[in-house]
């Protein structure tokens, strides 16, 4: 595929003089449109999305033509009207459709712009309702980069050097079974990482009356698409509910039909306390939300409150999209579930056959090719992540990393199966010819 990128040219070397440095991928798009399952760079050059933007675009532009009607006809009234000083009826209206998503006993929300945003009002929240300071999270999580969730986050040091000290947040394993820091393997492995929490994180470091909330990402993103067994996540659900702390979970990245249910946290028949969600949710525009159990109750007024969050036109959008999903509930799940075993199959069979690929996992729509030099020592391929990465992109392909070499699939949920198709040839073609410069 010939790429011109004469315009793209221009504009990264604009941005490198105006724009602080950022997380950039190791090739250079420059984003102009979608449509559909495709994006389109500002010199015309076509790509396979498999990124969907970072997990915004689930539907691609299924929902575009409702989306732009609702973004039309709010701007025609008012775009913001400072939500959270001002009562308003398009926000109530959304609130109650989005709840009614939820599992029994959920009730009340609250609405900010971004999931880093979420997550840092679910730890404030955790806060006023238990009346303790502390706070557990794993490693490999990402729950943003503002300083409160900043100390959550542990997916590399590198988002941390220089900010610290941190909030009152202490970290334990997450069941990265591909890698397990115990050195054993499931399900031999007695659920090791569960017994640390209990004989060290509270045994050793604080104790777990002194914790408010546990966070966990139903599938770890940033830190590498980490699937956790079933076990793991019930496990924590029941140290949870023993020691009094509520479970938060973080499905800024997993939810909204991402793993083919409405919540990430379903595949694994448990409930959280509190939710966070952003990304899709907003079909492309700023939202984030912060979802609690009824039997929490409410905080006190004036304990936490924000300028945009219930921004009238990013709720006006949030809920077209929400109708859509709605409407189209049985077909995502659906599609989900079929594209998901495709992928599926298509990269066991290249972890078949190259010895770059060391582990394939994920759920539905979220799933993830681990790279490494070797099978047996399973250390990390970080260049040849990036090398793949780019041959890609030449080919007509983006994708984006996750972890330490670990390469993302996320297309839209509704992606075309010959597209879709496409795409992992692409993919394959770029591992195997990485993978031959390995030898």
């Amino acid at each position: 595929m010939a790429i011109k990128l004469e315009k793209a040219k221009g504009v990264i070397s604009r941005d490198r003089k105006v724009i602080l440095t950022t997380t950039r991928v190791p090739y250079p798009f420059v984003a102009d449109r979608i449509e559909g399952e495709y994006a389109f760079d500002v010199d015309g050059n076509r790509f396979i999305d498999f990124t969907s933007f970072i997990a915004v675009y689930n539907f691609g532009d299924g929902p575009s033509a409702a989306v732009r009607n609702a973004l039309a006809s709010q701007s025609q009234k008012v775009m913001h009207s400072s939500f959270n000083d001002f009562y308003g009826s398009v926000q109530v209206d959304y609130a109650e459709k989005l709840i009614g998503m939820f599992p029994k006993g959920f009730g009340k929300l609250f609405f900010s712009n971004s999931g880093t945003e979420a997550n840092e009002a679910a730890l404030k929240f955790s806060k006023i309702f238990t009346k303790r300071q502390y706070t557990l999270a794993f490693y490999n999580s990402f729950h943003g980069r503002t300083m409160g969730s900043l100390g959550l986050t542990t997916s590399m040091s590198k988002q941390r050097e220089h900010f610290g000290p941190f909030n009152s947040v202490v970290h334990a394993p997450y069941a990265y079974c591909y890698r397990c820091p115990f050195g054993k393997e499931y399900p031999s492995c007695g659920m090791a990482c569960l017994d640390h929490i209990k004989k060290y994180t509270f045994g050793k470091e604080v104790p777990a009356k002194e914790v408010g909330a546990v966070f966990m990402e139903p599938v770890q993103g940033e830190g590498g698409y980490i699937v956790p067994p079933k076990e793991f996540v019930k496990g924590i659900r029941e140290i949870a509910d023993e020691n009094g702390i509520l479970l938060v979970a973080d499905e800024v990245q997993a939810g909204f039909m991402r793993t083919g249910k409405f919540l990430g946290l379903d595949n694994f028949g448990v409930e959280a306390d509190i939710y966070t969600l952003a990304k899709a949710i907003g079909g492309g525009l700023p939202m984030g939300v912060t979802v609690t159990r009824s039997s929490l109750g409410d905080i006190p007024e004036g304990s936490h409150s924000n300028t945009f969050g219930g921004n009238a036109a990013s709720v006006a959008v949030a809920g077209a999209t929400l109708d859509y999903v709605k409407k189209n509930m049985s077909m995502l799940m659906s599609a989900s579930k079929s594209n998901g075993a495709l992928m599926t199959k298509r990269l066991n069979e290249m972890k078949e056959r190259y010895e770059i690929v060391g582990d394939v996992r994920g759920i539905g729509m979220m799933m993830a090719v681990e790279l490494v030099k070797d099978k047996k020592t399973k250390e990390p391929a970080e260049k040849e992540c990036g090398e793949v990465l780019k041959r890609a992109f030449e080919n007509g392909l983006i994708l984006l990393p996750a972890g330490a070499s670990t390469i993302r699939l996320i297309p839209p949920i509704t992606i075309q199966r010959g597209a879709l198709q496409k795409g992992l040839d692409v993919l394959e073609d770029a591992i195997k010819k990485v993978n031959a410069r390995m030898k």
